[in-house]
């Protein structure tokens, strides 16, 4: 009699990590995993009291791999700019995990949505080194660069447009440096 093969934990998770890159939440179900590692659904099901736990592991595994991209070396934020084109970096390497993470309906508003982690709270502070803004001013003009540099991932992600990498730097960087300057002149105006 040949030996049982064991899967563990982390071998399922690989598998459904991999089916939910190439093609999203959809097609994950224990009898498409099963199929994948060549077994029946019992591994799955000792590993995992439910699905939904094992989707939870894969939902953490993938806003992991968006925290890399958006912080570097020794967990230091990037620059302002730099955060954004890694957004939509991440948006173009990873599609379907950007569309999970980033185009599916919530109940939070905007801001919520933007400080929903430390990542959040982050990112602010590094546009506060570019803007000179207060820190509540800051996430009110980052709402603005970050609705622009979102449309511009979505696009990337559902490939609606092609962009170069210097399409997206230069369109980025002119245009948030434009909401900087009329940000500014607003502002003074309202003084």
């Amino acid at each position: 009699m040949p030996p049982v093969q064991r899967y563990k934990k982390e071998d399922i998770i690989e598998v459904a990590y991999q089916l939910v890159k190439e093609e999203g939440f959809d097609c994950v179900n224990a009898r498409r995993i099963a199929k994948e590692l060549g077994c029946s659904v019992q591994p799955i099901f000792h590993n995992f009291t439910t699905m939904e736990e094992l989707i939870n592991e894969v939902y953490q595994r993938i806003y992991a791999k968006y925290q890399e991209y958006m912080l570097c070396g020794e967990d230091k934020l990037r620059s302002y700019k730099q955060l954004g084109l890694s957004y939509i970096q991440f948006a173009s390497d990873y599609p379907e995990f950007f569309k999970i993470l980033f185009m599916k309906r919530t109940d939070l508003n905007v801001e919520k949505f933007m400080m929903a982690d430390a990542l959040g709270d982050n990112i602010i502070k590094a546009g506060q080194e570019l803007s000179g803004f207060s820190y509540e001013e800051q996430k009110k003009f980052h709402v603005k660069v970050w609705i622009f540099t979102h449309g511009i991932a979505c696009l990337v992600a559902t490939k609606t447009i092609q962009f170069s990498k210097n399409e997206i730097e230069e369109l980025l960087g002119n245009s948030v440096l434009e909401m900087l300057r009329g940000y500014k002149k607003n502002q003074e105006e309202k003084k």
